[in-house]
């Protein structure tokens, strides 16, 4: 068995790393540079660094950050953020990234995926996928939950990029598998519902070239009550690519759940790294007792 992976998260907005719940309420959680350096000294397997506000940042910041945090690293960092084109992931590899991450770019242009893993290979690109439970209607249908309803009223969504309208459908053993439970993706940090079952998105994003999939709950990010292992176990036995396990992470035990559970061949998490809650380290020796392979 490949060794697990444990991978701290930096989400930047204007050049700093915040960390918020279900992708709002934001706080400051420190320098890029500074967190990177000890995650590295640490014994993080890789570093996935997110530009949340990259619209508004602009190139110039986004370079800047992302090269102050390549200087810090002897370990594989991923970048995403405003990536929408060949040229834009050009400039990170470039910057110092080893990976670059899409997801709304993803969903509006899958061709993307594709040009992508051509020019830099399957291994740099990550395909991102953020998701939340449908939960069903009396009538037999399905809605998003109550929750992305009264999140979107807090966001400010641009009205000037058309809404992809994709349906792909289920069936098969997928079908059967989702049947009682589904997911669908969202864009725009979370802000806008696709149209897209997750399980159907991500085995496509392997078939046109994605190497990896960042696969994050958006019911439970920042909650730290645990991963979704459902829907990290339904996604890892539908792809045949690994699948980075986000949201949700509170303690140890949560990692070894989404890894013997969840069959996540890697776990990223936030909160309880940079505010020191838990070290890389000890979450290590954790899940090695616990029969977890992993690298220290």
């Amino acid at each position: 068995m490949f060794a697990k992976r444990i991978i701290p998260c930096l989400d930047c907005k204007d050049g700093r790393v915040v960390k918020g719940i279900q992708f709002v309420n934001l706080r400051d959680a420190g320098d890029p540079g500074e967190l990177a350096e000890v995650y590295n000294r640490e014994g993080a397997d890789e570093l996935v660094m997110l530009d949340i506000s990259a619209s508004r940042e602009g190139r110039a910041t986004l370079m800047d950050t992302v090269t102050r945090v390549a200087r810090k690293l002897f370990i594989p960092l991923t970048v995403g953020g405003g990536v929408r084109t060949l040229e834009d992931a050009r400039w990170l590899l470039g910057a110092g990234s080893d990976k670059v991450a899409i997801n709304t770019a993803a969903v509006e242009t899958p061709e993307l995926i594709t040009e992508l893993a051509e020019r830099f290979g399957s291994q740099a690109v990550v395909v991102a996928i953020d998701a939340r439970r449908i939960e069903k209607t009396e009538t037999g249908n399905s809605k998003l939950e109550t929750r992305n309803s009264k999140m979107e009223t807090r966001h400010s969504v641009r009205d000037d990029v058309p809404v992809p309208n994709f349906q792909f459908p289920v069936s098969g053993a997928a079908s059967a598998e989702a049947a009682a439970t589904r997911w669908t993706v969202l864009t725009y940090g979370g802000t806008r519902p696709t149209g897209l079952e997750a399980v159907e998105w991500a085995q496509r994003v392997g078939k046109l070239g994605a190497g990896e999939i960042l696969l994050t709950s958006m019911d439970a990010d920042g909650t730290q009550a645990g991963f979704d292992c459902e829907l990290t176990a339904t996604i890892s036995r539908a792809v045949h690519i690994p699948v980075i396990a986000s949201g949700g992470a509170g303690g140890p035990e949560h990692f070894a759940e989404v890894f013997l559970r969840g069959a996540a061949d890697a776990a990223l998490a936030a909160s309880i790294f940079h505010f020191e809650t838990h070290t890389i380290r000890g979450l290590k020796e954790y899940l090695r007792e616990r029969g977890v392979p992993v690298r220290i």
